[in-house]
């Protein structure tokens, strides 16, 4: 009681009639960092290296760390997002994949990766760094990311926590290879798209004059 009253007092949890909660200090400063991250390919680059690195330790952490109420809670999302894969949803696919990292955050039992990650959250949801929506609506790379996350899963249900940090590690590579592909992809189509625009891409046809009989 006296640990949770000193978070309390340092304003990292918040306490309600309905219980105790992290709180989210952090958010004030998602907004200054949205402008300075959105549309730019280096922060995109950057973002990925940061996560790759952060969910190999959160996974390791939530391995060893995670109590019954967090292995539920994990258990309970695999769960939806096996079902909204079954519907073929890509939004709530996407919103469960979020869900689902926030909460391995969670069973890090880790304050400080807790309140950084739920604040880069908040980005992810506005689609910052990457459309999350854009990955489910590709068959092949959506059944990849249900299978990655249903391994992650199970890695640290089971305690493996070298198993679950490499899991973790290679589905940031696999996620940052396919939102490449897609980056790339957009650009070649906006300059088709432009040079098709352009008044002058295709030529009039030329008017022959007509010989003399």
């Amino acid at each position: 009681r006296d640990a949770l009253a000193l978070l309390v007092a340092r304003g990292l949890l918040t306490t309600t009639r309905t219980g105790t909660f992290v709180a989210e200090f952090l958010t004030p400063i998602t907004k200054p960092l949205a402008s300075l991250l959105e549309n730019s390919p280096e922060a995109v680059h950057d973002y990925f290296e940061f996560r790759q690195a952060v969910d190999q330790l959160a996974a390791r952490y939530a391995a060893t760390r995670a109590n019954d109420v967090d292995r539920e809670a994990i258990k309970a999302c695999i769960s939806t997002m096996k079902a909204v894969h079954a519907h073929d949803d890509p939004a709530q696919e996407a919103q469960a994949d979020l869900d689902l990292h926030l909460l391995i955050y969670d069973a890090s039992h880790n304050v400080v990766l807790l309140h950084v990650m739920r604040a880069l959250g908040e980005l992810l949801r506005s689609n910052i760094f990457y459309g999350r929506k854009q990955l489910y609506a590709r068959s092949d790379v959506r059944n990849a990311l249900l299978e990655q996350h249903i391994q992650i899963a199970d890695a640290i249900l089971s305690g493996q926590a070298e198993l679950a940090a490499q899991v973790a590690g290679a589905h940031l590579a696999f996620t940052r290879e396919r939102v490449a592909e897609i980056t790339a992809e957009r650009s070649r189509l906006a300059v088709s798209q432009a040079r098709a625009n352009r008044s002058d891409y295709v030529a009039a046809p030329s008017k022959r004059k007509k010989k003399p009989a």
